[in-house]
């Protein structure tokens, strides 16, 4: 069997037999090419590369074009040459002793399939795109999305290679809510992050890994509190617990720096969800194990798979960002996670991401981008339900709520009152029709009238009459490219 070979991203060398039964599937019928086509694209035998490709001209749309894309981005492009050797004349002992130094190393298999490729969308697409392939997911990112039929199975084949269970996210004919090019590998496999499952946790006063100034995500649930330090869990981006007796699914997204509790039960039903390993616009997507559907962090709803369309919705719980001091006095019966998690890793803080978090350039590109704030500045965000039952995203620049301790916000026909302690934890609370003017301290709010309001992870709670309270909104920190590559229509505050 004639096999044609592939380089992937992280320097895996990638085997595609493309006349095995994985191909083996009927064509689509309808004017597109058959799919196996864009497999016979890479042939290491260039007649049986070129064939397809004339085959795939005849029929082109530049809706094929991400499939293409998702094939050089796995190949290795060309790169300057690394190996020096003595030129003619040269003392191969002595590369001083004259003569001329070249700089040869043979070329990857790939490479030459790269070049067929990116000559090949370059002139069905009439764009020069100059080896830059980013440019090239750019302009593709640009047009209507006008998919190939097969794409989903495409994508999972092709996948598949990295590891065999992507395919399981990619049945044919998969229904997709989100655009198939957006949907990119981060360069592990399945659960290659491993979440943690029912993690231990010890006691505040047993923690002594922490320090006052340590970064913690602070849960409440059921009259418990918890917190997750960030130095464990961007380790480990997902966290699979039980807090109050609440079923919980707290993802992390460090691409896009927010943290999500979700409750992971639905009408009775316990969902299990793991990470997959690909990404939608630098997000991550999980996926649940009974079904192999992918979720959408950021919104808590199925985007590809079986439950599209289910009208199944995750229950978004409140997370406060803050540290590990603030969190403990504020809480001083919390329970925090344990170092020993199972997993061997340096969990001391600021390493995990270090050089990504320093930086405020992107590992991943999204279609859009905007410059009111720069990429990794951090923002709080929600996305709020108005009367008519649409969705619609909000963002608070930290820097500005740390001047603006206490900020008063109308969005979606509510009235947000946003907490704002010293040490910068933002906590949103539904107003309603009370009107606070001033903080006493980090945990008290006082109304108008003089009342005064108990800051809880719960609710805001007045102090006279307990019964009288104001509601905890869900909000969490983000990046803000993270947020406005999935919600570009959001409103900023800033």
């Amino acid at each position: 069997m004639k096999r044609s070979i592939v380089a992937a991203a992280a320097g895996v060398v990638l085997f595609v037999a493309a006349g095995s039964p994985a191909w083996a599937q009927p064509a689509i019928a309808g004017g597109h090419p058959d799919i196996r086509l864009f497999f016979q694209a890479i042939h290491d035998d260039g007649d049986v590369a070129d064939a397809a490709l004339e085959q795939i001209a005849a029929r082109w749309r530049h809706g094929y074009a991400g499939i293409i894309w998702d094939l050089v981005r796995f190949m290795r492009p060309p790169q300057r040459p690394a190996v020096r050797a003595p030129g003619l004349g040269a003392d191969p002992t002595n590369p001083d002793a004259g003569g001329r130094l070249e700089w040869i190393r043979p070329e990857h298999p790939s490479t030459r399939v790269w070049r067929r490729l990116m000559r090949f969308l370059e002139r069905q697409t009439g764009q020069r795109f100059r080896g830059d392939i980013r440019r090239a997911h750019q302009w593709i990112w640009d047009q209507p999305y006008d998919p190939h039929p097969d794409y989903g199975f495409f994508k999972g084949q092709w996948y598949a290679q990295i590891d065999p269970r992507f395919a399981d996210f990619f049945p044919r004919r998969v229904f997709s809510t989100i655009r198939l090019d957006e949907i990119d590998w981060g360069g592990v496999d399945v659960n290659g992050i491993p979440p943690l499952e029912y993690p231990a946790h010890l006691a505040a006063g047993e923690a002594d890994y922490l320090d006052d100034d340590h970064v913690v995500f602070g849960v409440a649930a059921g009259g418990e509190t918890r917190a997750y330090p960030k130095r464990i869990l961007a380790w480990h981006e997902m966290a699979l617990d039980r807090l109050g007796g609440v079923e919980l699914t707290i993802v992390y997204c460090t691409l896009c720096g927010t943290v999500i509790p979700y409750e992971s039960v639905i009408e009775g039903e316990h969902i299990r969800f793991g990470t997959s390993g690909l990404l939608y616009r630098s997000n991550k997507l999980m996926f649940d194990h009974g079904t192999r559907s992918l979720w959408n962090t950021f919104e808590g709803v199925p985007v590809l798979g079986t439950l599209v369309g289910s009208g199944r919705r995750l229950t978004h719980r409140s997370v406060v960002t803050t540290t590990w001091g603030e969190w403990r006095r504020m809480h001083p019966d919390t329970t925090v996670l344990s170092l020993d998690t199972g997993h061997q890793r340096d969990y001391r803080e600021g390493v995990a991401y270090r050089a990504y978090f320093r930086t405020d350039d992107l590992m991943f590109d999204v279609p859009e981008r905007d410059d009111r704030l720069d990429n990794k500045d951090e923002v709080l965000v929600m996305l709020l339900e108005d009367v008519r039952g649409a969705r619609r995203p909000l963002a608070v620049s930290a820097d500005f709520l740390e001047d603006h301790r206490l900020h008063l916000e109308e969005h979606a026909g509510r009235r947000l009152l946003i907490v704002t302690s010293r040490e910068g934890a933002n906590r949103v609370y539904d107003a309603g029709s009370t009107t606070f003017e001033r903080l006493a301290g980090d945990l008290v709010v006082v109304d108008a009238e003089g009342g005064r309001w108990q800051v809880t992870e719960d609710a805001l709670i007045d102090t006279s009459d307990p019964a009288r309270q104001a509601p905890r909104v869900a909000a969490q920190r983000a990046f803000w490219f993270g947020w406005y590559s999935q919600f570009p229509e959001t409103r900023l505050v800033r």
